[in-house]
């Protein structure tokens, strides 16, 4: 089916959602069209809506941008974790290697022997095109190069331009011992510490983007760690894998870890009492979530 759906001006889009429905001052809501767009508004509607488009009674504008800036909020709570976890996990990583292979050992291939050369040359690829563009963005760069040979960086100083994304692959191709040396760091298993890491950088993209986050279905699920070592996971609440919530119970386990006297949790809590009108269920969180031990 071909698609030929019209453009139509802010006017009419908010003529469109008043005429099914929707609570609100049209010209209050045409300016908030003009800065947040249909679509993107359309994912913090959708939870309104009847199945034939209409909206449910009562739905006004004011609870659904409240929605809309709850979700805001959390983005900057949850980046604000990532990136504490992306630099401790990718400081344990490089430790290990340069300690093992050198300032220039992440160049061979027999550095990661879980790693094909030819995903090896992509990996370096993709570090070269990063290691160019900082000589210009970053003075450590443009300072190592004035002064010393060769088109690439120090392992630990290669770390601070690579992505997560070359993280997760560079914790890939590490040899098994390597990956639980890691891992115990954090009082987990390497199986658990790599998909929780994915995860990450899925949501790590979501916030980035801007995209819908609060109720949004994990595509990258974590791992939950096994029963009988960590029963904290399990009871008295059962933490679930698919769902907003095991993201930030997983954040608030590594700040716990990286970053002890942060008040990250003591916000997240003062997001969640200020917005109690927005859903904590669609979020993932069980009704007793607050007597698990990973939240104590």
């Amino acid at each position: 089916m071909q698609y030929n759906k019209p453009s139509i001006t802010f006017e009419q889009q908010a003529e469109q959602l008043i005429n099914r429905g929707l609570v609100a001052d049209k010209f209050q809501l045409i300016e908030c069209l003009k800065n947040v767009s249909y679509y993107r508004l359309s994912g913090y509607l959708y939870p309104f809506k009847n199945p034939d488009d209409t909206f449910k009674i009562g739905t006004n504008l004011d609870i659904v941008w409240r929605h809309y800036t709850f979700d805001r909020r959390l983005r900057l709570i949850v980046l604000d974790a990532i990136e504490r976890v992306e630099v401790s996990v990718r400081t344990q990583i490089i430790d290990i290697l340069s300690q093992k292979s050198g300032a220039f050992g992440y160049l061979e291939p027999e550095t990661f022997n879980r790693m094909s050369k030819v995903t090896h040359e992509e990996w370096l690829k993709n570090i070269k095109i990063e290691t160019e563009r900082s000589k210009k963005r970053e003075k450590f760069a443009g300072h190592f190069f004035k002064n010393y040979d060769g088109d690439f960086l120090p392992f630990w100083m290669a770390g601070e331009i690579m992505s997560f994304g070359s993280v997760l692959m560079m914790f890939d191709g590490m040899d098994f011992a390597l990956q639980k040396e890691v891992a115990r760091h954090y009082g987990i298993s390497h199986v658990v510490l790599r998909t929780w890491m994915k995860s990450l950088n899925f949501i790590r993209n979501v916030c980035a983007h801007h995209s819908r986050l609060w109720n949004k279905e994990l595509y990258d699920r974590p791992a939950i760690p096994d029963h009988k070592h960590n029963p904290e996971w399990y009871d008295p609440v059962a933490i679930n894998d698919n769902r907003i919530f095991v993201i930030l119970t997983i954040s608030n386990y590594f700040m716990r870890i990286v970053a002890p006297k942060s008040k990250w949790k003591t916000r997240l809590i003062d997001l969640l009492n200020e917005y109690p009108d927005v859903s904590k269920t669609v979020m993932g969180f069980p009704l007793n979530w607050k007597n698990s031990d990973l939240w104590k």
